[in-house]
């Protein structure tokens, strides 16, 4: 093969794109008590450069909250197979905590939202609770999905 051959295949080679398409996953099943999702809800999700998926699915017209405020949110969380391991939905109550002192994928995530809005996110292992997992509810190296509502940012 001649070198001017070779630098041609090269070329074609290295230029090649591969289209990638978003799928379209459906919108969760929202729990008792949840408020309602945007009728122009994204049906695929965003990635971040941390690995961390999201789509917002009520746009709040509130302030986003920093890593460092404290957030009053409604959320339920559920594993790979469905397996719901904690809704503050079903305890009947919201929560608040400093943003700052949760797993890195919710303090990630929730900065993505504003007040009165709804994300959903799905956090992968690293994100989480890693290799050790969270005993006896979340496995190792579980992925965790999250539907939250957040209320207030202070």
């Amino acid at each position: 093969m001649h070198i001017a051959s070779c630098i041609v295949l090269l070329s074609l080679a290295f230029f090649t794109t591969e289209t990638i398409v978003a799928q379209e996953v459906t919108h969760p099943t929202l729990p008792t008590g949840a408020g309602k999702i945007d009728a122009d809800a994204p049906k695929t999700f965003e990635t971040t450069a941390s690995g961390l998926q999201y789509r917002i699915l009520r746009k709040g017209t509130g302030t986003n909250p920093k890593a460092t405020n404290k957030v009053e949110v409604h959320y339920h969380g559920w594993l790979d197979n469905g397996k719901v391991f904690d809704s503050s939905y079903q305890r009947g109550e919201s929560i608040d905590f400093p943003l700052n002192q949760v797993i890195p994928g919710w303090t990630e995530g929730m900065q993505l939202v504003g007040e009165g809005g709804m994300i959903e996110l799905t956090i992968p292992s690293k994100l989480g609770y890693g290799t050790g997992g969270a005993p006896p509810v979340i496995p190792p190296d579980a992925t965790l999905h999250f539907l939250v509502e957040l209320i207030d940012v202070r």
